[in-house]
């Protein structure tokens, strides 16, 4: 589904941009007082990386010094990019894909501008429904996942024989478990068992 409206009719052109040596508190400093969440790592006009909120927190939380880490030392420097001719719909797909909420704009390379969110919601609100389909969905599975773990949990303290992949707690061996006596074992060591 095309929208006919192109990234680069959209995307920020005054983007804020860092170079790899700027160190993270700077990086802190220039996102406040921009108000923005993330920025473009860059030497000249070449994109290196791009520096987000995450990344920052992800450092700190590793109790490094903000003063001494570089923005080049801790920006995802594998990133998706985004061609201005491109539609917006095809962005906010790539986005979705790979749940970011902001894509570089680059000719060979060449960082011309960044494409956020915010930016196509505020172009074309109609595809707030494709944004908005994401976080439900990994909410519910993350549910999901949560219910199987108190069911695995309760049927280990049964003493309930059930099974699931993994490896033996008894031969350290790989494959299909079951639940004995609050152990999982395979299904050798569950007949030796028996």
């Amino acid at each position: 589904m095309k929208i006919g409206i192109k990234v680069g009719d959209v995307m920020t052109r005054n983007f804020i941009s860092v170079s790899p040596d700027s160190t993270v508190a700077q990086c802190a400093k220039e996102m406040i007082g921009k108000k923005v969440g993330s920025l473009i790592v860059k030497a000249g006009n070449n994109l290196r990386g791009i520096l987000t909120e995450g990344d920052i927190v992800k450092a700190l939380a590793m109790k490094k010094d903000a003063k001494q880490i570089k923005a080049g030392d801790i920006m995802t420097k594998k990133i998706d990019t985004i061609n201005p001719s491109a539609d917006i719909y095809d962005a906010l797909v790539k986005m979705k894909s790979r749940n970011i909420r902001w894509l570089p704009v680059t000719v060979k390379n060449n960082v011309i501008g960044m494409l956020t969110i915010k930016d196509i919601l505020r172009i074309e609100p109609s595809l707030f429904d494709i944004v908005s389909e994401v976080k439900p969905i990994k909410e519910e599975i993350e549910k999901l996942k949560a219910i199987k773990l108190r069911k695995q949990q309760k049927n280990l303290a049964s003493g309930e024989v059930w099974a699931k992949e993994g490896e033996c707690q008894e031969c350290g061996a790989y494959g299909l478990l079951y639940s004995v006596d609050g152990k999982l074992i395979c299904e050798d060591c569950k007949n030796e068992a028996e």
